[in-house]
C-alpha cells in the first residue's frame, strides 16, 4: 500500500466536517495530532485513502466510524480532586444557596459533562458523602455525559491509576477504593451506582433538548476546544438545562463573562461561579 498523506485541502475538508459533526474545532497547530490519529483510522478501517476514508465517515449509516474517530480525538487529562475548590464551593456555598429555594420534595441534579474516565462525577459523589452535612436530608441525582464511548466505559468500570488517585487523602482512598493488583484502584460498588453516565453530543440539538432541570452544571476544560460559535451555542444550551438560580462551572482558563451575557459572575470565598438568574 502506497503511504497515505493528509493534504492541506483534505485537512481542511475533515476539520469543516467534524467541527459541524461535534462544535470541536481544530487549528493549524493541531495539524499533527489529526494528520497522526487520522492516518491511524484510515489504515484501522482498510480505507486505501483519505478520500475513501472520508467517504465512508460520511456515509456510514450506523455512524460507527465517526464515533471511533471521535473517541481518537478527544483528549481526556483528568485526575480526582482536579481544581478541588470547586467542590469545596459546592459544598460550601453553591448547595446551600440552591437549597434555600428548593422544595425538600425536589431532587437536586447535578451533570458533569465531559466527565471523560470518571474522576469528576466520583470527586463530587466523595465530597457530597464527606462533606456535606445536609446530604442525608436531599435526594441528590448525578448525570455524567461525555462523546467519548470508550471513556465512559471506563467510567463505568471504575477502575483507575495511581496517577489518577495521587491528589487523594489516604484514608478517602482507603475507605472508597479496593487495590486491584499492583497498579489499579477500583472504585466501590455503592459510588458506581450512584452516577448515571451517558453518551452525548453537545452539537447535536436531538440529544441536548433532553438534558433539562439541572441545579449545578460542572463543564470544565470543554469549551477551549470550541471556536466562538460554538463556545455561545454550548452556553446556550446550559442555560437552557439549568433551572432558575443554577450554577455552572467552568475550568481555570474558561470565562463566561467572555462567551455569553447570559449568567452572572457570582464570587464565592472558594471559587467565582456563573449562576443562571433567578425568576421573580
Amino acid at each position: 500500500m502506497a503511504e497515505i498523506t493528509i493534504s492541506q485541502e483534505d485537512f481542511n475538508k475533515f476539520k469543516e466536517f467534524f467541527y459541524r459533526k461535534t462544535g470541536i474545532y481544530f487549528e493549524e497547530s493541531k495539524r499533527y495530532f489529526v494528520d497522526k490519529r487520522l492516518i491511524e483510522r484510515i489504515k484501522e478501517t482498510g480505507s486505501e485513502s483519505f478520500r475513501d476514508y472520508f467517504t465512508l465517515l460520511r456515509f456510514q449509516a450506523s455512524g460507527e466510524e465517526l464515533q471511533k474517530l471521535t473517541n481518537c480525538m478527544t483528549v481526556n487529562e483528568t485526575y480526582f480532586f482536579r481544581e478541588e475548590h470547586q467542590f469545596k464551593c459546592l459544598v460550601n456555598s453553591m448547595l446551600p444557596e440552591i437549597i434555600k429555594q428548593k422544595d425538600r420534595n425536589k431532587r437536586i441534579r447535578i451533570w458533569s459533562i465531559p466527565c471523560s474516565t470518571g474522576e469528576e462525577p466520583y470527586s463530587i459523589v466523595i465530597y457530597l458523602l464527606e462533606w456535606w452535612r445536609d446530604l442525608e436530608n436531599w435526594d441528590v441525582e448525578i448525570i455524567a455525559s461525555d462523546i467519548d464511548t470508550e471513556v465512559l466505559q471506563k467510567a463505568k468500570a471504575g477502575l483507575f491509576s495511581p496517577r489518577s488517585v495521587q491528589h487523594l487523602p489516604a484514608n478517602i482512598l482507603r475507605k472508597y477504593f479496593e487495590k486491584k493488583g499492583n497498579d489499579l484502584y477500583q472504585i466501590s460498588q455503592d459510588l458506581r451506582n450512584s452516577v448515571e453516565f451517558t453518551r452525548l453530543n453537545l452539537n447535536d440539538p436531538t440529544e441536548t433538548k433532553a438534558y433539562r432541570n439541572f441545579d449545578i452544571i460542572y463543564c470544565r476544560n470543554l469549551l477551549i476546544y470550541f471556536d466562538d460559535i460554538s463556545r455561545r451555542h454550548a452556553a446556550e444550551i446550559f442555560f437552557d438545562a439549568l433551572n432558575s438560580g443554577g450554577f455552572i462551572c467552568l475550568g481555570h482558563s474558561e470565562s463566561m463573562s467572555r462567551i455569553s451575557s447570559l449568567f452572572k459572575v457570582v464570587k464565592f470565598p472558594d471559587a467565582i461561579v456563573y449562576q443562571k438568574p433567578e425568576v421573580l
